[in-house]
């Protein structure tokens, strides 16, 4: 028989939400042009994240909001694997999960969308006053510290509740803020108004990426994960997730990161603020890594030895100097901040966060 024989169908996880959706469609697209014959089936469900709508992320307190769900559903073989914004996955994943590709990034940077009121407005020329929406500490830190002349409120739910909140004729949002790719991926970047630079608004750590998580040990889904995986957003990401998983951050300290791989040097600037944002601490890592040409195949590793994961990546197809040198990078980044009191600055974060349960 020509080309590849037909298994049985594919079960993939995914929240709920339209843009979920979208994000999983397209991941399954992908495999469908690497193995046709493949038939996938997409299975949905909400998460804890999706149902408590009337706290803020932060006071909700853990840090598997937006994974718990699919991660059992993947534990228990119901799944075979799960489509993830990667910026919501923790940096530690459960005993036995991998992240078994991390896709091509989508632009990583903060977008804003204004009200129609204000729709020929940038942050800076709102009024004294403006009310902007955003459920993140990272962009309401910086927003305090850098526009001092806007009030920053708390906004819940998926981007489609969100822009109906902030359309609303009753509506007291000047402006809300939101990840510029899922607006992208959305068809709705007609809606952006304003892009913050990472001068402006570092972004979440994982921002933009797709990640697939797969049970460690189910080498046939690992390899059909195997194509996806790009080599530039992965090692920037594991970065990242290792400055992250250093500084022990999630959702409950405002943390921000930017990175860019270029000539094989990998650039990786972080950042913690206080909850006001009138503190921040910040500092920048580079490092040259070992990056092969198209043509490059890994050595083959002994079938017994299973390799090592890189803040939960799996990733074969790059060499394991390029992944150890980037998680190094991270943790280098992390140690700055933290001889520069960093920790103490996110504690107290949370301890406020905590006092205003």
């Amino acid at each position: 028989m020509n080309g590849e024989e037909k298994h049985d169908i594919i079960r993939v996880g995914s929240r709920k939400s339209e843009l979920a959706l979208i994000q999983t469609k397209h991941v399954i697209q992908c495999l469908k042009e690497v193995h046709p014959k493949k038939e996938f089936e997409i299975v949905t469900m909400n998460t804890k994240g999706d149902k408590i709508l009337d706290k803020s992320l932060p006071k909700i307190g853990e840090k598997s909001l937006f994974t718990e769900e699919l991660e059992l559903a993947l534990e228990n073989g119901n799944v075979d694997f799960v489509v993830h914004s990667l910026k919501d996955l923790p940096t530690t994943l459960p005993a036995g999960m991998a992240l078994g590709a991390i896709l091509k990034r989508e632009d990583p940077r903060d977008a804003v969308v204004m009200s129609k009121k204000f729709k020929d407005e940038t942050l800076s020329s709102l009024p004294k006053g403006s009310v902007i929406g955003t459920s993140s500490l990272r962009r309401s830190a910086q927003l305090s510290r850098n526009m001092p002349h806007l009030k920053i409120e708390n906004i819940r739910g998926n981007l489609n509740t969100r822009l109906k909140k902030l359309d609303d004729e009753n509506s007291s949002y000047a402006a809300i803020i939101l990840a510029a790719a899922g607006l992208k991926r959305m068809g709705w970047e007609d809606r952006i108004t304003q892009i913050l630079e990472p001068e402006e608004a570092l972004y979440a750590v994982g921002q933009g990426a797709l990640g697939v998580e797969c049970r460690e040990s189910d080498w046939k889904i690992r390899s059909l994960l195997e194509p996806l995986l790009d080599v530039e957003t992965t090692l920037r990401c594991v970065s990242e997730r290792s400055f992250l998983k250093t500084l022990g951050g999630g959702c409950s300290a405002p943390v921000a990161v930017s990175s860019s791989l270029e000539k094989n040097e990998l650039t990786i600037t972080g950042a913690v603020w206080s909850l006001d944002g009138q503190t921040l601490i910040t500092d920048t890592s580079k490092s040259k890594l070992y990056l092969p040409d198209d043509d490059y195949e890994p050595p083959k590793k002994c079938p017994y030895q299973e390799p090592r994961l890189y803040c939960s990546v799996i990733a074969n197809k790059i060499s394991s100097i390029s992944l150890y040198g980037a998680e190094l990078l991270g943790e280098d980044l992390a140690k700055k901040l933290i001889k520069k009191d960093a920790l103490d600055v996110m504690s107290r974060a949370r301890k406020e966060i905590l006092d205003t349960k």
